[in-house]
């Protein structure tokens, strides 16, 4: 794969500035990019569910458009934050524009359920949650990060 962190990087910070709201399953569509969501598997705060009539991102959606952008292509694809985690390699040292995700160790692998796009000096973006928009938040926000990640 090219070296395209600072690329990844530019590209997520002129989204966060556009204030996509999260939406549960956003961003999974035949395209990468904001759509509406999903209430199947839902478990957020907010009641009703507010997916299916909010356009906007998930955290892995939000991973795979940012990175379909960079690439010129949906290298990611649709799936959730495990099936991103199976396409890259847990790297020691985190660059800028690396995916950081959170969850835990299992006998059968890595389960995750958050992923973020690190921009060095402890921060990334992310799309957090229900009634949140894309934001950049500390890497130390969530308890069990669970390492960085490239392609």
């Amino acid at each position: 794969m090219p070296y395209v962190q600072p690329e990844i990087v530019r590209i997520a910070l002129r989204i966060e500035g556009q204030r996509i709201a999260y939406s549960w399953g956003g961003g999974h569509g035949g395209d990468p990019g904001p759509s509406t969501g999903t209430c199947v598997g839902y478990r957020g705060s907010i009641l009703p569910c507010p997916a299916e009539r909010t356009r906007g991102l998930d955290c892995s959606g939000l991973s795979r458009w940012v990175y379909a952008q960079a690439h010129g292509q949906d290298v990611l694809g649709p799936g959730t934050t495990n099936d991103q985690v199976r396409r890259m390699r847990r790297v020691v040292s985190a660059l800028p524009g690396d995916l950081v995700f959170f969850g835990r160790t299992t006998a059968k692998g890595l389960d995750t359920h958050h992923v973020g796009i690190y921009l060095g000096d402890g921060k990334m973006i992310n799309a957090p949650e229900t009634g949140a928009f894309v934001r950049v938040d500390p890497v130390s926000r969530l308890k069990d990060f669970a390492g960085f990640y490239r392609l």
